[in-house]
């Protein structure tokens, strides 16, 4: 058996760590909920023009309950993005993961990193980081006041960094 010695003073101390995902407000359990209710009305109401001699009608009410649950699916599958940011006292990493698993990654040194949001947040308001020329807008999937939150954190995160470990 080999003892392997852990040199704490190589790993860098992180400062802010965060996973940030879209929301959705319907759960899968609300979904089946929903698309039964839906389903069921529009059977309803469709199966009644058929009654009245009115067929083709009922194959648009059909189509309806498709269209629906296609929109639906496609929102849920764009809720599998989801983007990291770790901030430590060496660099301030963001990873995003899209829609159909392509990740990406940006490094930025802390000590010349920028956060920009603007307050009070507006819906077209974005958060900004800057550093050397390179600028990356990061949660634009978040609310306005989830975006606010999250710069205003991870600006006081960037100042505790700078205090604690001052210059690059």
């Amino acid at each position: 058996m080999t003892a392997i010695a852990h040199d704490d003073a190589a790993e860098p101390r992180i400062f802010f760590d965060a996973i940030l995902h879209p929301h959705r407000s319907l759960s899968r359990r609300g979904f089946a909920i929903f698309m039964g209710a839906f389903s069921a009305i529009s059977l309803t109401v469709g199966g009644f023009f058929w009654l009245q001699g009115a067929w083709p009608v009922f194959g648009f009410f059909g189509l309806d309950i498709l269209l629906v649950w296609w929109a639906f699916r496609r929102s849920y599958r764009s809720a599998r993005m989801y983007e990291t940011v770790r901030l430590t006292e060496r660099e301030l990493v963001v990873h995003r993961v899209g829609v159909t698993g392509d990740d990406r990654s940006w490094s930025f040194q802390p000590y010349w990193l920028r956060v920009t949001m603007d307050d009070p947040p507006e819906h077209e308001s974005q958060v900004t980081l800057t550093s050397h020329g390179q600028t990356l807008t990061v949660g634009s999937f978040l609310s306005p006041e989830e975006r606010l939150d999250f710069a205003k954190a991870l600006n006081e995160a960037l100042g505790k960094c700078r205090r604690s470990h001052p210059g690059p």
